[in-house]
C-alpha cells in the first residue's frame, strides 16, 4: 500500500513548538519508526507552510495514492480550498491531528476539511499517524 502522509504549517516544528501540546519529538524521528511499524507499505512523508503547495501535493498524488493521512494544521480550520482538493481527488484522505482539537481554543474545534475527508483521527498525539495508517489499510 502507497500511503502519502502530508502534513500543514507550523509541523516542521514538532519537538520545539508547544511541547506541552505536541510533544518533544520531531516528526521526522516519528516518520522512521512509522516506516519500521509498517515495512509493508511505503510511506512517504511531505510537509510544507503554505497551502497553494498542500494543494499542489494532493492533486499530484492524489489518484496514485492508495491513502493520504492529512494534518492540514491551522489550515484545518479555515482552507475550503484544502476541502475542495480532497474532495477533488481519488485517494481516501483521512484527517489527523495530534492533540484533541474539541478540548481547544473555540476557533480550533471547527475543521473545514473533516467532511470532505474519510474520517478523522485525533487527540492521541503522535499515535494519531499510526492509528491512521491502521484505518487505511481497512478501506
Amino acid at each position: 500500500m502507497n500511503i502519502l502522509i502530508i502534513n500543514g504549517p507550523n509541523l516542521n516544528l514538532l519537538g520545539k513548538r508547544q511541547t506541552d501540546i505536541y510533544g518533544t519529538r520531531s516528526f521526522d524521528e516519528y516518520i522512521e519508526e512509522l516506516k519500521q511499524l509498517f515495512p509493508q507499505h511505503a510511506i512517504e512523508y511531505y510537509q510544507s507552510n503554505h497551502e497553494g503547495a498542500i494543494i499542489d501535493r494532493l492533486h499530484s498524488d492524489g489518484f496514485t495514492a492508495d491513502a493520504i493521512i492529512l494534518n492540514a494544521g491551522a489550515y484545518t480550520h479555515t482552507s475550503i480550498a484544502i476541502a475542495d482538493a480532497i474532495r477533488s481527488i481519488s485517494a481516501p484522505v483521512i484527517e489527523v491531528h495530534i492533540s484533541n482539537i474539541y478540548a481547544r481554543e473555540d476557533y480550533r474545534r471547527i475543521s473545514y476539511i473533516a467532511n470532505a475527508c474519510r474520517g478523522s483521527i485525533l487527540g492521541f498525539g503522535l499515535d494519531s499517524y499510526r492509528l491512521a495508517i491502521e484505518a487505511a489499510t481497512h478501506l
